[in-house]
């Protein structure tokens, strides 16, 4: 299921003049920092200007994988893992997560090398991925095709339902006293002895003591009518499931054209392993940023002409409190799948899935990714604006890693220990001079 600006309003509560803490946007991390901060007992306010999840939050692979990460995020998402595995016990709702693993093949010695390489990484944080042989790929994964030299597994990896999952924990957050309002955009921010001290919306001001922006494509655009730079670039990701057909293998399986998970509703999640970046306004300005990581990174990406993404829609960075502000225009962000890609999917799933060339497509999606040039997100306090978090950039990583991430953000913003290492993740690395180390792929 896809969330549109169609679907009913699910969430509008009333809101209070003053919170302890605001979010904007309703995605899975904004929903699941609300969720430990209400645990917390803070007083917190999330604003969504269209729907809870409706944007990537719902669109994602529902994959759930510690596989495969940038060295710095693979302890957090250790940990995301280990709350998946208890969520829905605590919220006394089933979030369609199932840990039947994730396995990546290879069909070259060059990606039989980077997964031997990824094992070392993972033994080194007692991780159990393991290298799969030929014979072992084609005894789990039985009716896929392909040339194939081996692969790794990692067994405690898994998947979970997007649009499932991410309005249950919001309903969880509800019961738990957080106050969420969709069709409910922040306009901008105002600030008193130098600190964020309220978020003026389209329905009206609310005092706060801190604000966490986790607005996923549209991060850019709210920082920059602040005036704080964020180079963050929108990706489209095209998507589709299958009608109900043989379980082949429960898990997810992604080769080097294919990526395939089993649904709860008896399809499968398909996608090509490739993504599209839509040129516009925040291509060039942005250039500088991106250049580099354009050869490595970001060397497998389509570029296409188009206007489906925020920097498309809204090339303006400024408006005022009392203006109409982009998110108000563009509720839900919505683009079509592509079709030139919808086509070499069937193509790749027919001729790597022979077993179910006769099961239809059933439904197709596009979703924008919200990427950094080295692939990994923010997750920090912004430089000279006290009180002002970004959450954002997570690179289509996001879902997997939310909720830690969730409660790494809630410790942020409360002054905790977070207890993992988050240089990496610093807002600064774009502006200080930093060599960007090699991120994961997009």
């Amino acid at each position: 299921m896809i969330f549109t600006e169609a679907a009913p309003v699910t969430f509008d509560h009333a809101m209070e003049p003053e919170v302890d803490v605001v979010i904007i946007g309703a995605g899975v991390i904004g929903i699941s920092t609300a969720w430990h901060l209400a645990k917390a007992g803070i007083r917190t306010l999330v604003c969504e200007k269209g729907r809870v999840a409706g944007e990537q939050s719902c669109r994602n692979w529902g994959w759930v994988r510690q596989q495969g990460r940038d060295e710095a995020e693979l302890p957090i998402m250790m940990e995301s893992n280990a709350i998946w595995a208890s969520l829905a016990a605590e919220i006394g709702e089933d979030l369609g997560f199932r840990q039947h693993g994730v396995i990546y093949t290879a069909e070259t010695e060059s990606e039989m090398s980077k997964h031997h390489q990824w094992v070392k990484l993972a033994a080194s944080y007692g991780l159990e991925s393991k290298i799969l042989s030929a014979v072992e790929i084609r005894q789990r994964v039985k009716g896929m095709e392909g040339n194939w030299l081996g692969g790794v597994v990692t067994e405690s990896d898994g998947r979970a339902e997007p649009f499932v999952a991410v309005p249950a924990l919001a309903r969880d957050c509800a019961r738990r006293g957080v106050a969420i309002i969709e069709n409910c955009a922040v306009r901008s921010l105002e600030f008193s002895a130098g600190r964020v001290s309220s978020v003026v919306t389209e329905r009206g001001e609310v005092k706060c003591h801190s604000v966490i922006c986790a607005g996923g494509a549209w991060s850019s655009i709210f920082l920059a009518n602040v005036g704080f730079r964020f180079p963050q670039l929108t990706v489209r990701s095209t998507v589709a499931r299958t009608a109900v057909a043989p379980d082949f293998y429960r898990g997810n399986t992604s080769c080097s054209d294919l990526a395939i998970r089993r649904r709860e509703d008896g399809g499968y999640t398909i996608a090509p392993c490739f993504n599209e970046h839509l040129i516009n306004f925040d291509s060039f300005r942005f250039m500088p940023e991106f250049t580099p990581a354009l050869t490595d990174v970001w060397s497998d990406m389509k570029l296409r002409l188009g206007a489906d993404s925020p920097g498309g829609i809204w090339p303006g960075r400024r408006w005022q409190p009392d203006q109409i502000s982009p998110f108000e225009k563009t509720r839900v962000l919505n683009p079509p799948p592509a079709k030139s890609t919808l086509v070499a999917l069937k193509q790749r799933f027919d001729k790597r899935m022979p077993g179910l060339r006769g099961v239809a497509i059933e439904q197709s999606w596009a979703g924008m990714i919200d990427a950094t040039p080295d692939v990994v997100p923010v997750m920090d306090q912004l430089e000279n604006f006290p009180g002002l978090f970004l959450a954002s950039g997570f690179s289509g990583h996001g879902f997997g890693i939310g909720p830690a991430v969730g409660r790494i953000m809630a410790d942020m913003v409360l002054g905790r220990e977070i207890g993992h290492d988050m240089k990496r993740f610093r807002s600064s690395r774009f502006s200080d001079g930093s060599k960007l180390p090699r991120g994961p792929s997009l």
